[in-house]
């Protein structure tokens, strides 16, 4: 029964389903014989008799049975006599009989690779470790480090990723939030790269068909609408790419963080404030007016936006020198911050709201982002209701949270404002086009724009000069992708990259 059922079985599932039914038989013979059996009842055995035992079995069962090698109706061999030589085995079938599976078509095309794999050696440890690995491996002949980049700087010479890809690699491995994570992915698949393509290829249809009907026109071979085609096709793009360039920074302050400041007057609070939110003593708190002399940043991962955070000296005209070198820096920073926490005391701000819009316009620049953040509030006792309703009545007082730095009362409210700010200045890294990441993105991409305008004032002019204005915008464009003049920007992109990548 074991051998019958054990045909649907795999090679190695027959073979113990064998040796299973050799083991009964042999039992069973066994005991008619009225010797020992061997089976579920036989002694245990150990070592070289278990081996030998199970090699007997397994003769036993395969004895008269097809050679696995032995094709359908061919007689199986002849059985020897006692003390007779074994006859030599047939010769077995050569490859081309049974040839081999083809194991890599079974399982699939070999993935494919950003770059060839040179000869590599790969390691770990410790830095006594690595030292010990460069040592040993410089008395091997062309052997050296790796350097940074190379691996990405060789899969871009290959044309297997763009210039834009490989920065979204670099990104995403420098990515410290979930948000940064999200954009550098986005862009290391080569969403952006996609859309500049395009375009791309849109000026080069449209200089083509230009060029064409310079070239042509006389011949009656190229109709009028061309022109027409090609003007529409460039106010198309340029309409496009200035909705581009109008994104509010989003994908560079996502990149780099949110710079957000810390002003207000001296013994507010200010720094108090900084190391509740970065959970350390990262500033020097005292109840002395004007401790804080210089900026003090603390980078912040605030509901998964980058935030680098500014703790700046007490606004105020100050007579000491060092003092006011502080509030200069104060003041710079604030001209160049991309959100302002204004932090006033709760105690001394009057509660109505054109007197607190009249305090809070005396410190923040015009159109800044901010968060008025009132502080000791539990100073105030339960008497916080007009307060409470004046920072509610909205314009001119900006979003607001009342705050105690000393017990954390409401600093909550306080995150959750800065969230919704942090999102509003961001965006959703996975919403709508891809974003801009690089100041020099910017920089071609204003060219480029500039070549269109300037299209369009030589188009009735010149139509030479306004091919020209065409082919200078394809030529930005190609600049940002790698397509077109980047020896010049390989090594700022790779340089920043670890070891390897």
């Amino acid at each position: 029964m074991a051998l019958a059922g054990a045909a649907g079985l795999p090679r190695r599932g027959r073979l113990r389903a064998r040796v299973g039914g050799a083991r009964a038989d042999g039992a069973a013979r066994g005991a008619e014989r009225g010797g020992t059996e061997v089976g579920a009842a036989a002694p245990v055995l150990h070592g070289a008799g278990r081996h030998h035992l199970r090699r007997v079995l397994r003769a036993r069962a395969l004895r008269g049975r097809r050679h696995p090698h032995q094709r359908a109706g061919q007689p199986g061999r002849p059985k020897e006599p006692d003390g007779a030589p074994r006859a030599a085995p047939p010769p077995r079938p050569g490859p081309a009989a049974h040839p081999r599976p083809r194991h890599r078509r079974a399982l699939g095309p070999r993935p494919r690779r950003l770059v060839p794999r040179p000869p590599e050696l790969h390691g770990r440890g410790l830095r006594r470790a690595a030292r010990a690995r460069r040592a040993g491996g410089g008395r091997l002949p062309g052997l050296r480090p790796a350097e940074p980049g190379e691996f990405t700087r060789r899969a871009f010479h290959r044309g297997k990723l763009d210039l834009t890809a490989a920065e979204g690699l670099g990104d995403l491995i420098h990515a410290e939030t979930e948000a940064q994570r999200r954009q550098a992915l986005r862009q290391m698949e080569g969403e952006l790269g996609r859309l500049y393509q395009r375009w791309s290829e849109t000026l080069t249809q449209a200089l083509a068909h230009l060029e064409a009907y310079i070239d042509f026109s006389e011949d009656d071979n190229v109709e009028e609408e061309v022109l027409s085609q090609v003007d529409a096709a460039v106010r198309a793009l340029e309409q496009e790419l200035g909705a581009h360039l109008q994104d509010g920074r989003r994908g560079e302050l996502l990149r780099g963080g949110v710079r957000a400041v810390i002003a207000g007057p001296p013994n507010v609070g200010k720094s108090s404030l900084l190391n509740l939110l970065c959970r350390r003593p990262a500033a020097i708190v005292s109840p002395v007016a004007g401790t804080t002399r210089d900026v003090v940043e603390v980078s912040l991962n605030v509901t998964g936006y980058p935030v680098v955070l500014s703790d700046t000296a007490g606004l105020r005209d100050a007579t000491d020198p060092v003092e006011r070198e502080g509030v200069s820096r104060a003041r710079d920073r604030l001209q160049r911050a991309d959100l302002v926490l204004a932090v006033l005391d709760a105690t001394a701000v009057p509660a109505e709201p054109a007197g607190l819009g009249a305090a809070v316009g005396s410190l923040v620049p015009p159109a800044a982002p901010c968060i008025l953040v009132l502080n000791k509030a539990d100073l105030l006792g339960g008497d916080t209701g007009a307060l409470r309703a004046a920072c509610a009545r909205g314009p001119p007082v900006p979003p607001a949270a009342l705050l105690s730095c000393k017990t954390g009362d409401g600093i909550d409210r306080l995150l959750e404002l800065l969230g919704q700010q942090l999102a509003q200045l961001c965006g959703d890294p996975l919403a709508g086009s891809p974003s801009l990441t690089q100041s020099r993105h910017s920089q071609h991409l204003g060219d480029c724009a500039a070549a269109l305008a300037r299209y369009g004032r030589h188009r009735a002019r010149d139509l030479g000069l306004a091919a020209e204005q065409l082919r200078l915008a394809r030529r930005h464009l190609g600049r940002i992708t790698g397509h077109v003049g980047a020896e010049d920007v390989l090594d700022i992109i790779f340089r920043d990259f670890c070891v390897g990548k």
